[in-house]
């Protein structure tokens, strides 16, 4: 577009490091006293924060406030893109309660509390479970599904209060499915680049989650509302360039979790996923074009594709695998094929996981997925593998499911052979286990985790999850999935 590209960026690991990638790159910290340093020292014109995360999002109101000092200065600068004070209502909890109510969007219910009495009395009214959560957060730090006194009491020692950093406690929608959507706004039109379905259920950090473009499960419906919705907040807001939500399904009721103002980590995946180049044209929306003077190429219809996170559980030996809603993974990979299967093992495939053909299978779910639990078993014994289960699933199995199945002991009972003798003398290949939130399956899962990463033995923690493990290790039968060639010229 004729402008010099100079970049901040405060994490060197990341592709801005690539020599081509900007005219000036400066490594420093995204805070205001830096970033105004190197604006004053570059006599910039204009500022670009939608691609920089949360933390360089963060930096629209104090650099807002700033610019009258750098006018002092001799800098004449633009904030570009979405305004600071859009940004604020997106990001300002009470503000964007209002503004959901105001357009007539749901939303969880939820409150905010800045002393422990405050917090006791959210939860209370709210009632279990609940999301909590501190107003200012990166990555998830910090936010934990609470399901009882006990545990809030626990999370309560931990947490830090004060006026200008409340906690925020929301319902929290058990059993629902996650959506992310990632799409560019230029104050007239709305772009959605793609409807992305998470696998995990909604609490599990998006980061975190394995996603699916198209969706594959929700309604005509449902998927109508949603992009109907998006094209409201982006309007609405009075959003320039890119924006991401998060939606929350639960019984065919669609619910916003929060808008992020910014391109999210999943721009890169979409952009691949469909041969639409989102950032580019976000960019492009963000300095002042209209959508509707793009070309903006047709995204293609013919393949599923599949995002998979990376995780460092390995490396980390002392940390819980199990996901929750703040992010663990380091990194994600992805898989694309015309089945969904297919996609999502070529995806598990790229994560370094096997993907078991044969051997033994331990399971132990909680009480209402034990039915669930039922069919995936049947599949499993008809492909071959030995079934193992503790008491409870194990009887399930039996009774209903008029399955063979080896009994084993649960953890907490100190006898053998229990789950991890079975791991341990390499007669289990992949864990099926959906814990309870209390109890010693707490403590039981944790240590099957810990022992599974140790092994690198596959371990599934949501039914959604066993479901598309079954149908990946049926694909896997079937011989390793071919090649998809891509129309690499979509992408330039």
């Amino acid at each position: 577009m004729g402008h010099e590209a100079i970049i901040i960026n405060n994490n060197p690991e990341t592709v801005s490091t690539d020599f081509d990638t900007s005219d000036r790159l400066y490594f420093d910290p995204l805070n205001l006293e830096s970033v105004s340093e190197i604006l004053l020292r570059e006599k910039a014109h204009g500022i670009l924060l939608q691609f920089g995360g949360q933390t360089a999002i963060n930096l629209a109101l104090p650099l807002s406030d700033n610019l009258s000092h750098l006018e002092k200065l001799g800098l004449n600068l633009v904030i570009e893109g979405t305004t600071p004070e859009a940004v604020d209502e997106a990001s300002d909890r009470q503000r964007f309660e209002d503004f959901a109510e105001r357009c007539q969007l749901d939303m969880p219910r939820g409150m905010t509390a800045i002393d422990s009495e405050g917090v006791r009395k959210a939860v209370s009214s709210i009632g279990y479970p609940v999301l909590i959560r501190p107003s200012y957060v990166l990555g998830g730090r910090g936010m934990e599904i609470l399901s009882n006194d006990k545990q809030l009491e626990a999370y309560m020692d931990e947490a830090f209060l004060s006026p200008d950093r409340p906690l925020l406690i929301d319902e929290y929608l058990g059993n629902a499915i996650e959506l992310d959507v990632d799409a560019v706004c230029d104050g007239e039109e709305v772009l959605i680049g793609a409807i992305m379905e998470h696998l995990e259920e909604a609490g599990i950090h998006s980061g975190d989650s394995t996603c699916f473009i198209p969706p594959q499960n929700i309604s005509e419906g449902v998927l109508s509302k949603v992009e109907e919705w998006t094209t409201t907040i982006g309007l609405e807001l009075g959003i320039r360039g890119c924006y991401n939500i998060q939606f929350a399904i639960r019984d065919e009721e669609l619910y916003v979790l929060e808008v992020n103002p910014r391109g999210s980590r999943t721009f890169p995946f979409v952009a691949k996923a469909t041969g639409v180049p989102l950032a580019r044209i976000a960019a492009r929306v963000a300095l002042g074009e209209k959508l509707s003077s793009l070309d903006i190429p047709k995204p293609q219809t013919e393949a599923v594709s599949v995002k998979a996170p990376v995780f460092p559980f390995i490396k980390l030996r002392g940390l819980d695998p199990a996901p929750g809603p703040e992010m663990k993974s380091t990194g994600e990979v992805m898989g694309s094929h015309v089945r969904p299967a297919a996609a999502y093992l070529k995806a598990r495939m790229a994560t370094e996981l096997p993907v078991p053909t044969s051997g033994g299978v331990y399971i132990t779910v909680k009480d209402e997925d034990k039915s669930g639990t039922i069919e995936l078993a049947k599949r499993l014994q008809e492909m071959g593998f030995k079934i193992h289960a503790t008491p409870g699933t194990a009887s399930a199995l039996r009774e209903i499911g008029s399955l063979e199945v080896e009994t084993c002991y649960r953890i907490e009972e100190r006898k053998s052979p229990d789950a991890l003798d079975l791991m341990r003398r390499g007669m289990i290949q992949l864990v099926i286990n959906t814990p309870t939130a209390t109890g010693g399956a707490v403590l039981d899962g944790n240590m099957m985790r810990r022992l599974a990463v140790e092994l690198n033995i596959p371990f599934v923690t949501t039914m959604a999850g066993a479901k598309m493990e079954v149908e990946a290790i049926a694909e896997m039968q079937l011989g390793t999935p071919e090649p998809r060639l891509l129309d690499i010229s979509t992408l330039d």
